[in-house]
């Protein structure tokens, strides 16, 4: 079992930054397929970025520019640097994992490991 952890959420004005972190168990984390999704209140959760490697990179078009997925394999750890936010972009952002990189990297059934979620929140 992986377990997956997210923090880094909190409140931000609207075209502020923030980052978020994300650590994983397991001791090939550099070979794993790791994804950033999202999920507001009375959506469902979406694709927001995914990394397979820290040269393969993958974004929803929706923050294509202004978010910047990475990763630092030494500490099993992903972030997500998040910039000109919007009030549109404050949702409980999911960290997931999966051992095994799929090209159907934007489905939530490409991951097998999931986090809590950290809430962000983006005010007008």
């Amino acid at each position: 079992q992986v377990q997956v952890v997210e923090s880094g959420g909190g409140l931000v004005q609207a075209g502020g930054s923030l980052r978020l972190s994300c650590v994983a168990s397991g001791r090939t984390f550099s070979s794993y397929a790791m994804g950033w999704f999202r999920q507001a209140p009375g959506k469902e959760r979406e694709f927001v970025a995914a990394s397979w490697s820290t040269t393969r990179l993958y974004y929803a078009d929706s923050v294509k520019g202004r978010f910047t997925i990475s990763r630092d394999n030494a500490k099993n750890t992903v972030y997500l640097q998040m910039n000109s936010l919007k009030p549109e972009d404050a949702a409980v952002y999911y960290c997931a994992a999966d051992p095994i990189w799929s090209r159907d990297y934007a489905s939530r059934s490409a991951y097998r490991y999931w986090g809590q979620g950290t809430q962000v929140t983006v005010s007008s």
